[in-house]
């Protein structure tokens, strides 16, 4: 516990300036004190995180900020919110899930968000929001506005590599972001002196070259004093900022913890500093409030919470049928407009019709940008991006450090402020470094906000085996992220689609991952000189055909392509349907087509057990079971970490010669 007794002493302490922090502070105390009761009495349910003992953070803090500044909080936000102006009948209606709350019963108790505020959100994932706040920032350095974004975080959130990755990034690109660490001493139950060796948390963000700065956070005055002089700073151009906001919780972690790590001599120590109590002395102490101002405080803030929860409790539910709203958004890009034929073609790679999107992607629109490793000087893994760093030079084309989580969640960020960033990933295991941020940001924000805050963000990354690369740079795990609902998956498979999806996707409001398979970038062709967008919505028949279907997408459409070629010499003419996009996926394609043949063999490479062919195949059995003369075939990947020496790899992967086989089988062929 910090030593200080009674508030720092305060320049230009007035009666207006006393009475607006006073007032703000009883505002969170008195609110969460009506929460807890509602709560008790079942009106709210969920983790609820109460700020009773922290009021004096958010109300010295949360002020010092302009209206076109921005703040990302985490699930303890509640007085985040009612400072910055969010109505404290709106976030009631929202912990209590009514359509009237901020996020439309949406999102809950942790999850406050309101876009006309700035106010991104609480964040139930601890650190998940330093990412977020950094790309904030960045889009904002971009595009030349004197903004500054706020990120209130708990101590726990110090020990997350998203804490340190994020402090990297805003201090190596000197970006506008005042990071408030809410040092409460207790991660949930684990005490700090228990979780770090080092517990001055300024010595951890000091050590990134971030100026920091430790504040007694249970004096509202030295609160205030010290966010001001941090937010000048930031908005001059300085870079971030690190505020350690020493306070300390007088509740249990949630409503749901039994609160048996701390013993109850600790937290009535800490009482004796209850920042309201404190702060209601100084005034006294100066005259700057009579007990009569103290009264109409009072009197006004409980007017507001009885208003706040008449409304909740005459707040509507959203209707049933309207449960997955918000997935998607409401008004997505209008398809692309067809391009004439440019009456010749050139003769091109993968590689280079990727490169020639991204081109025309960065002539096109200042506001896009690409960032990832190595994607500068070196042109990225794959050498896809070469040669662009010269023409947009190094803040179009952005190095980053090896810190996936926090340059995805910085092209989050970034995606909410207003850029059209393109993250590449480079390659897919790498992906999993970044999942949370996919997970639980890119894919969950529209709908958490209740559609206030779509994430129009594209990241590429490679994927797919054949190249001898083993177990750890072999996966195919686009199926994967086609189980989560809010994304867009694309799997390119030509020259047409490897030039056309990326365009389509920047004009996509939702995020779009973009799945190149390594084995493809030398694969060379002719393509039309006007190549452009294509749509991304819907598959393709590479190959039409009446005896049997072969579906698959990206890497093995070369392989199934050569089967059908096998097999039309054989009089069996085998239909190629090409995905394209593997969520959502175009089921009436794929129907379309089995309706037709009668027969189904699914070419995918990534494991056979929970795949996505699992999926599909799923999928015909409810849709055109009927229609089916034989079971559904699936040729994929055999279930072992994909094995370096060349001739295990080539078992391990779907082949020509096995799809032919399925099919010949569907057929009750036994040819070959």
């Amino acid at each position: 516990m910090m030593s200080v007794e009674t508030p720092a002493a305060a320049t230009g302490l007035d009666r207006a300036r006393a009475r607006r922090l006073l007032f703000e502070m009883l505002r969170i105390r008195r609110f969460e004190e009506k929460c807890a009761e509602l709560y008790s009495a079942a009106k709210i349910r969920g983790f609820m995180h109460l700020y009773i003992g922290e009021e004096a953070v958010a109300a010295g803090a949360i002020p010092c900020l302009g209206p076109e500044d921005a703040l990302v909080t985490t699930y303890r936000e509640h007085g985040h919110a009612l400072v910055r102006g969010v109505p404290a009948d709106s976030i009631l209606a929202e912990m209590y899930g009514k359509v009237e709350g901020c996020s439309r019963g949406r999102g809950g108790s942790m999850h406050l968000f309101d876009a006309a505020r700035r106010f991104y959100g609480g964040n139930a994932i601890v650190a998940g929001g330093l990412p977020l706040a950094v790309g904030l920032a960045l889009a904002d350095k971009r595009m030349g506005r004197r903004r500054v974004t706020a990120c209130f975080f708990g101590d726990g959130a110090v020990a997350e590599g998203e804490f340190h990755e994020s402090m990297n990034l805003a201090a190596l690109w000197k970006l506008p972001v005042l990071f408030c660490c809410e040092n409460n001493l207790y991660a949930m139950g684990t005490r700090i002196d228990r979780a770090f060796l080092q517990t001055d948390l300024c010595v951890k963000a000091g050590s990134y070259g971030v100026p920091t700065l430790p504040v007694d956070g249970m004096d509202v005055v030295a609160v205030e004093e010290a966010t001001r002089k941090a937010v000048e700073a930031v908005r001059a151009g300085a870079g971030p900022f690190f505020l350690e906001l020493r306070t300390y919780r007088f509740r249990a972690h949630s409503m749901y913890d039994p609160e048996l790590y701390r013993d109850k001599k600790e937290v009535e120590d800490w009482k004796k500093r209850d920042p309201i109590a404190l702060f209601e002395g100084l005034c006294r102490e100066r005259g700057l409030l009579s007990e009569g101002d103290l009264a109409q405080m009072e009197s006004e803030v409980a007017s507001e919470i009885e208003k706040a929860v008449a409304f909740a409790e005459a707040g509507t539910w959203e209707p049933v049928e309207e449960l997955t709203r918000f997935v998607y958004s409401e008004t997505p890009a209008p398809a692309p407009p067809a391009r004439p034929p440019g009456g010749r073609t050139i003769r091109t790679t993968y590689r280079e019709a990727i490169r020639s999107a991204l081109r025309e992607a960065l002539t096109r629109d200042s506001r896009v940008f690409l960032m990832g490793e190595d994607v500068g000087q070196y042109g990225g893994c794959y050498a896809v991006s070469k040669g662009l760093l010269g023409e947009f030079g190094p803040e179009r084309i952005r190095d980053t450090p090896l810190s996936e989580s926090a340059f995805v969640g910085a092209g989050i960020g970034a995606a909410l402020g207003g850029a059209k960033p393109i993250v590449e990933i480079m390659t897919v295991n790498f992906s999993l470094l970044a999942l949370d941020q996919i997970l639980n940001n890119a894919a969950t924000l529209l709908h958490m906000s209740g559609g206030q805050l779509p994430v129009p963000l594209v990241i590429r990354m490679t994927t797919g085996a054949g190249r001898q690369l083993a177990a750890q740079h072999s996966h195919s795990l686009e199926g994967w992220y086609a189980h989560i609902p809010g994304l867009r998956i694309l799997a390119p498979a030509t020259l047409e689609d490897a030039r056309g999806m990326l365009g389509t996707a920047l004009e996509s409001p939702d995020p779009v991952l973009l799945f190149e398979h390594g084995s493809l970038y030398n694969m060379e062709g002719d393509l039309d000189e006007n190549a452009g967008p294509v749509d991304i919505d819907r598959a393709a028949v590479r190959r039409s055909g009446r005896d049997v279907t072969l579906i698959t997408y990206g890497g093995t459409l070369g392989k199934t392509l050569e089967a059908a070629q096998l097999l039309s010499q054989e009089g069996i003419e085998a239909e190629v349907l090409d995905l394209r996009t593997l969520r959502p996926l175009d089921t009436a394609a794929i129907l379309a087509s089995v309706s037709k043949t009668r027969r189904a063999v699914i070419v995918d490479e990534g494991w056979k057990s929970g795949s996505l062919s699992a999926e599909i195949c799923a999928r015909i059995v409810e849709g055109a079971f009927f229609d089916l003369d034989a079971p559904v075939a699936r040729v994929c990947s055999a279930e072992v970490p994909m094995p370096y020496a060349k001739h295990l790899e080539e078992a391990a992967l779907p082949q020509p010669a096995a799809i032919a086989k399925a099919a010949r089988r569907a057929l009750g062929k036994t040819l070959g």
